[in-house]
């Protein structure tokens, strides 16, 4: 006669809940706990006591979650979601000191497979395997008690309720403490595991939001070309090149020890020092950047409209979007835009990456793609970098452009020294200046025939390890300046001065004046004369000097 087999104990649904809370609030916040541990607010005993309520106020947060799908083919997929996003987002939160909100979470969604796959390291493998993988592995051997219908909504009704009443209460105990934290130190609130990535998420899908929908409205419809003194034998030729995560902080041209743009200082280039981004990533900024809105302006708006390529392209002008980064983020959707980020050409391209200098490869033959009646009026090319996309920084350089060394060679940017991260930094921004001393050197090749120009600022900058921050993408609130503060260069041929009347040695006197992204608009605008009603003199950043005769 045989022995049964001694069955595995089963596990109720609230037990199961509490075990998941505890741990997600405790191991699933290592971020928080050390943000909470370095700040001077809460210090011996009492900072402490506090680390406990705060523990419990998640925890019963968690729980309060968790009773809404607590039923049985339900619950153990959501714990197994739960794990992973905190353990996704702790790993990021440690190695990059970025927090997780709305804006972060839409940065993941556009993320490419390359960006994604520069950002994997041994250490987010081990992260998640020991807070997600191996605890979801337990969950899933565990059989789970069922009860009646009845009495399980009972149960789950009483669990919600409860851990409601911890949450309130516990929070009403510390609230003077906790209330002065989410204040004072607004970057906490997006550190709750998993909470943030889950309110993240409910903000994209099911929050009731005042996000615009549906297509852009037109703009600039009254808009055309403001007749110029020989802009007819040459039109107007203006490369705006659209950086990537260059902080102004560390160009030599604005006061920075390392030379990092010895080729661009050789130019008649105007840099200007004091210039504020729209956002702190690529999805907040880029659609801003290109907006008439403003960065508030934006922030607020009810629906969307065109940018200033639709209404150069409406003017009259041919409009181009050469991409060697993940898209235009929907800025070139209505113009002629073309991607060599997947190109193959061993000059320019390993390791499925080109480098910025293919883009000045595929120039010509993207401009002879055009109408050519709109380029005999004049025509406008963007070039979307790669630059100094992190974290894999040493990626983004070629081996004769690594003057500054050692250079971290580690995505997790925090196990590299300080100066091993700049080092890496400081390189891209030595190829961004040759790349931009090439296209230069390709305008200047144009000017038998068109008035050409260059126009060069960054979507955002990045943190490199002041106050244990890397990267970018905090909210713009408490972002640091090194996130804000970006890099915005001009170079102006002598015929287009001559044109557009703007001289560069009047530039370079305006140089340290404060500009932001909120300029551009009407800046691209009164630089390639174009007269409509959306158009505002007074953030035309050439305005003064246009008017300087």
């Amino acid at each position: 006669m045989f022995l049964d087999k001694p069955r595995r104990p089963t596990r109720s649904a609230l037990r199961l809940v509490l075990l998941a809370s505890v741990w997600l609030a405790t191991l699933g916040n290592l971020a928080l706990w050390r943000t909470l541990h370095n700040l001077p607010d809460l210090t011996g005993w009492h900072g402490a006591l506090f680390g406990v309520a705060f523990a419990l106020i998640i925890a019963s947060a968690l729980a309060a979650l968790l009773a809404l799908v607590a039923w049985r083919w339900t619950l153990k997929p959501a714990i197994s979601l739960l794990l992973l996003l905190a353990a996704f987002a702790t790993s990021y939160m440690l190695m990059y000191g970025i927090v997780v909100d709305t804006p972060m979470v839409i940065n993941v969604f556009q993320t490419d497979p390359r960006e994604a796959r520069d950002q994997l390291s041994w250490r987010l493998g081990v992260t998640v395997l020991l807070l997600a993988v191996l605890p979801m592995v337990w969950l899933w051997r565990q059989p789970m008690s069922v009860a009646p219908l009845g009495k399980q909504v009972l149960r789950n009704l009483l669990l919600l309720i409860a851990a409601m009443t911890v949450t309130l209460g516990t929070t009403q105990l510390v609230f003077q403490d906790f209330a002065s934290l989410m204040r004072n130190h607004t970057q906490l609130r997006y550190q709750i595991n998993p909470l943030n990535s889950v309110y993240a998420l409910l903000d994209l899908t099911v929050i009731p939001s005042d996000r615009p929908n549906g297509p852009p409205q037109p703009l600039g419809e009254d808009a055309l070309i403001t007749p110029r003194a020989g802009a007819t034998q040459h039109p107007p030729l203006l490369l705006f090149v659209l950086g990537e995560t260059a902080r102004s902080a560390n160009f030599s041209l604005n006061g920075y020890n390392r030379l990092t743009n010895p080729l661009l200082a050789q130019e008649n280039v105007t840099s200007f020092t004091q210039v504020m981004s729209c956002g702190t990533s690529t999805a907040a900024s880029v659609p801003c950047m290109f907006s008439h809105l403003g960065r508030e302006g934006f922030a607020k708006r009810s629906h969307d409209f065109e940018n200033w390529l639709d209404v150069l392209q409406r003017a009259g002008y041919a409009v181009l979007w050469i991409d060697n980064q993940s898209g235009c983020k929907g800025q070139c959707d209505r113009i002629a835009n073309v991607n060599t980020s997947e190109l193959k050409l061993p000059d320019h391209c390993e390791n499925g990456e080109c480098r910025d200098t293919v883009m000045l490869t595929q120039l010509d033959q993207e401009l002879a793609k055009l109408p050519a009646e709109r380029m005999a009026r004049g025509t406008v090319v963007v070039m979307h970098q790669m630059g100094s996309h992190g974290p894999a920084y040493f990626k983004r350089t070629p081996a004769a452009f690594k003057p500054f060394v050692p250079e971290c060679t580690d995505t997790s940017l925090s196990q590299c020294s300080q100066a091993q991260v700049v080092n890496a930094y400081d390189n891209t921004l030595l190829f961004t200046d040759y790349f931009l001393s090439r296209t230069i050197h390709w305008l200047k090749d144009k000017e038998k025939t068109a008035a050409t120009a260059l126009f060069y600022v960054a979507d955002h900058g990045e943190s490199l390890g002041e106050n244990n921050l890397y990267l970018h993408g905090l909210p713009y609130a408490v972002a640091p300046a090194e996130q804000k503060q970006v890099p915005l260069i001009t170079w102006l041929s002598p015929t287009f001065e001559t044109q557009s009347r703007i001289k560069t040695s009047c530039l370079q006197k305006q140089r340290d004046r404060a500009l932001s992204h909120d300029h551009l608009f009407h800046s691209v605008l009164g630089l390639m004369a174009v007269k409509t009603e959306v158009y505002q003199p007074k953030l035309d950043l050439f305005a003064d000097c246009a008017n300087n005769r």
